[in-house]
């Protein structure tokens, strides 16, 4: 049975006739009466009531057109839905992102998209950078707000600048330096840093050894942590001082003070990534979008 038997049976039920039919669909009456008698022949159930001369259906018949019409409804929106799903416009989209590394206009980017592609089902994954990395290459994920791609990956994923974020020194209200508008790395040579640990975040671990070595000295690195609100709460208790970006600061307290670091290269870059191997129309949509709410 195929979808042809279908459609020539509806247009016979509700026409009234094979000719009538045949108009309709723009074929041969021998062409529609051949096709309906397959159906029944195949089903092995009299649809068609031929005894006069207006056909009719028989109670199987219009229990047949029922499901039938069901069925072909069902057909048209599976069509409809595989062809949104081509063009972008329906399905599911996984975005990883991190917490402190997406920006005022992020939550924006989601509203909007979720406003212009109502059928297209987004997933939120909180996820580190390195871990986002990762998962883009498995497929896990579609699109990351990430850092910087390690040039081991830019073969196989494809990025572009979301924004650009400086760098804020984090310190205890309480500490020296706290009441200053804004400082140098090289002010920082005589003190103690808690770091983002690289592992989980190499941009932001890469970019402070750089400058601490563009100022003159190696940090005194006194513990680590996997993710900003680690390095926050070990800043907060009296470990050490920090470097993170700025947008970090929504993860901060009122005992923690974070003053804008002054160097030229002090800042480091928020991407959104995907991968070229798993690229759908739905990235292209997104990324489309994505590219109006840039900072």
């Amino acid at each position: 049975m195929e979808l042809r038997h279908l459609h020539y049976f509806k247009a016979v039920a509700e026409s009234g006739g094979f000719g009538k039919a045949a108009r309709l669909l723009n074929v041969s009456q021998s062409a529609v009466s051949e096709q309906v008698r397959d159906l029944e022949a195949e089903i092995a159930v009299p649809l068609i009531d031929r005894s006069n001369r207006n056909i009719r259906l028989t109670p199987h018949g219009e229990v047949f057109l029922t499901r039938v019409k069901e069925v072909l409804q069902l057909a048209d929106g599976a069509v409809t839905a595989a062809r949104r799903s081509f063009r972008g416009e329906e399905g599911s989209l996984s975005i990883g992102f991190f917490v402190g590394g997406i920006g005022s206009s992020f939550p924006k980017l989601i509203h909007a998209f979720r406003q212009k592609y109502k059928d297209i089902a987004v997933s939120l994954v909180e996820m580190t950078p390195v871990a986002q990395h990762d998962a883009l290459v498995a497929g896990s994920i579609d699109i990351a707000f990430t850092r910087a791609l390690p040039g081991t990956l830019k073969a196989e994923l494809r990025s572009e600048i979301f924004y650009t974020e400086r760098l804020s020194l984090v310190l205890p209200k309480g500490h020296p330096l706290a009441e200053r508008a804004s400082i140098s790395v090289q002010e920082l040579r005589a003190e103690r840093f808690v770091i983002n640990d690289r592992k989980n975040s190499p941009a932001v671990f890469d970019k402070i050894i750089a400058l601490c070595d563009e100022a003159g000295f190696s940090p005194n690195i006194i513990a680590t942590a996997s993710v900003s609100s680690g390095v926050i709460a070990l800043v907060e208790s009296g470990e050490g001082i920090a470097l993170l970006p700025k947008g970090s600061q929504l993860l901060g307290s009122s005992e923690l003070v974070f003053v804008p670091v002054q160097d030229a290269a002090a800042s480091v870059d928020l991407v959104v990534a995907w991968s070229a191997k798993h690229e759908r129309k739905i990235h292209q949509s997104f990324l489309s979008l994505a590219r109006q709410f840039r900072m």
